[in-house]
């Protein structure tokens, strides 16, 4: 089948309208609910980590544990471990990425198209200006962040970013010989900071008071009707009948950002509910059971090999961290994943941090509780570290009275305490910790995360480096190291051999960056 995964990004579990929220997604809504609504889906609560694993699998098995990969940070997925485009293009499909990548860029082979995808165009970073694609890494380091293949595409300029990218995947369809099949990545920007929409989407929330809300809210509202065409290319390409569509949130709203996750705990940057239960659904002519709710233990992870599985593509020989839930989806059988690895981020307990008894003494002498991990085995989910904000954040405009969050909205957390238990089954908004009362449950999970933990690799967090900035790259964001010959054996979407990208090597540009180098290293040995 034509496999079409489209991941958004920062949509709360409470943002659309199948939730119950005041923005209007009546596209996304109907496709839900002629498919199969996942109810019990996560993913991971920051961008990078939940796009490396959706590419490849477990984080904790690419060292990319601690969190995002920064613009300037020398990282990307490892070349070692192939990705979900690489094995699919393997089993004979066509290949195509258009969106936000935000999986590392230090290198020439770090790129979408050196990762197994035929066509790219969106952002290397994590985040940007939705017209004008300015992408800045603090206030020091500023580019621009719009790549068509390995070019920049400087004349797309001016054109809003969901608006340009349904374009340019309405084209792919139109183009795409139906025999071969086809895999598309859409990977939307929306609806990411800055929070910025046409003015017909912001007419549509004229009534709302919250700045940011409204923003928000019309950013999905373009984002639900440019899904409607995509399905209607779909169609008038005689590509739908044959075609799997998956659609997921990157991961959890952000609250301060007109985000909603409500009812649920927390939101983006946490492991409660709130940052790590997704929007999501499959829509497929191809599913045996329709308009369906399933409530399978589905992780962002289990997209690899379900859609190898569904390209009949071999699996690895070597295990892989997701597992095949077609058969749970489609049918309804039992679903093979019965606990998911949230994460653990070994980067998160500080080097030489004040040795504390009691965090032993939680981690009953199995685990170190000052590690911030998250686990979740059958109806169980476990947390140790520093898990985020807890709060329960209601939306800024609800139709109901306040009495439905009263006393729900702050919880902080005593001093000392490192490990919390809930039945996430029962009580999905984490109000009741057992921790204290059911510490046989919580020795089994902190031992099944000390058993993950010896399958880790090291965690790869390197500084930020100063030859990366824009500046000294034409004003764009691109690859800085290993650029011998990049470009000279690449070939553009017409089949034509490309040129080297220019670089500017001029004496100030290199006088400039060796400065910046210095400056950085004498900052971190003040530092430490």
């Amino acid at each position: 089948p034509h496999l079409i995964f489209i991941m958004v990004d920062d949509q709360g579990y409470g943002d659309v309208g199948y939730h119950g929220s005041d923005i209007h997604t009546p596209v996304l809504d109907q496709l839900a609910a002629e498919g199969v609504k996942l109810e019990n889906y996560y993913v991971q609560p920051i961008c990078s980590p939940s796009r490396s694993q959706l590419m490849t699998g477990y984080q904790i098995h690419t060292g990319l544990q601690h969190s995002i990969i920064r613009p300037r940070q020398p990282l990307c997925l490892p070349p070692d471990v192939p990705t979900l485009p690489e094995r699919l293009a393997e089993a004979g499909y066509a290949t195509h990425m258009v969106g936000k990548w935000h999986l590392g860029f230090s290198r020439p082979d770090c790129l979408p198209t050196r990762r197994g995808f035929q066509s790219f165009l969106g952002t290397l970073t994590g985040s940007g200006d939705h017209f004008s694609y300015q992408s800045c890494d603090g206030a020091e380091a500023c580019g621009f962040d719009l790549h068509d293949g390995n070019r920049p595409a400087w004349e797309m300029r001016g054109n809003y970013s969901t608006l340009l990218y349904i374009e340019r995947v309405k084209k792919i369809l139109q183009s795409h010989n139906s025999q071969r099949p086809l895999f598309l990545y859409l990977s939307l920007q929306a609806a990411h900071t800055p929070l910025q929409a046409p003015d017909v989407f912001l007419h549509h929330y004229d009534t709302q008071s919250n700045r940011q809300r409204r923003h928000y809210a019309a950013m999905l509202s373009c984002l639900d009707e440019g899904i409607a065409e995509l399905v209607k290319e779909l169609k008038t390409s005689g590509l739908y009948q044959n075609s799997v569509l998956i659609y997921s949130s990157d991961n959890g709203g952000q609250p301060l950002s007109g985000g909603s996750n409500w009812p649920l705990r927390g939101g983006k940057g946490t492991y409660w509910e709130g940052g790590i239960r997704a929007v999501g659904f499959v829509h497929s002519p191809l599913l045996k059971r329709k308009g369906m709710v399933s409530r399978a233990l589905i992780h962002v992870s289990d997209w690899y090999p379900t859609l190898l599985g569904l390209a009949g593509a071999l699996q690895p020989h070597y295990k892989l961290d997701g597992h095949n839930v077609w058969a749970s989806i489609s049918e309804g059988l039992p679903c093979p994943r019965t606990e998911i690895l949230l994460n653990i981020d070994p980067v998160s307990r500080k080097p030489g941090e004040p040795y504390d008894k009691a965090l032993e003494l939680n981690g009953f002498g199995i685990w170190d509780t000052a590690v911030r991990a998250a686990l979740r085995v059958g109806d169980w989910k476990l947390l140790t570290g520093n898990v985020g904000d807890g709060d329960w954040i209601p939306p800024q405009a609800l139709p109901v009275g306040p009495e439905r969050w009263e006393k729900l909205e702050k919880r902080r957390n005593r001093l000392g305490k490192s490990v919390w238990l809930f039945n996430v089954s029962a009580d999905p908004y984490e109000r009741f910790d057992l921790a204290e009362v059911r510490p046989a449950v919580v020795k089994h999970l902190l031992a099944r995360l000390a058993e993950y933990n010896h399958t880790a690799v090291m965690a790869r967090n390197p500084p930020d480096d100063p030859m990366a900035d824009p500046e000294l790259h034409g004003g764009v964001w691109s690859p800085w190291l290993g650029l011998e010959g990049w470009g000279r054996n690449e070939k553009d979407k017409d089949g034509k051999k490309g040129k080297t990208p220019k670089v500017r090597h001029c004496k100030l540009c290199k006088l400039k960056a060796l400065f910046k180098k210095v400056e950085s290293r004498l900052e971190r040995k003040t530092l430490f």
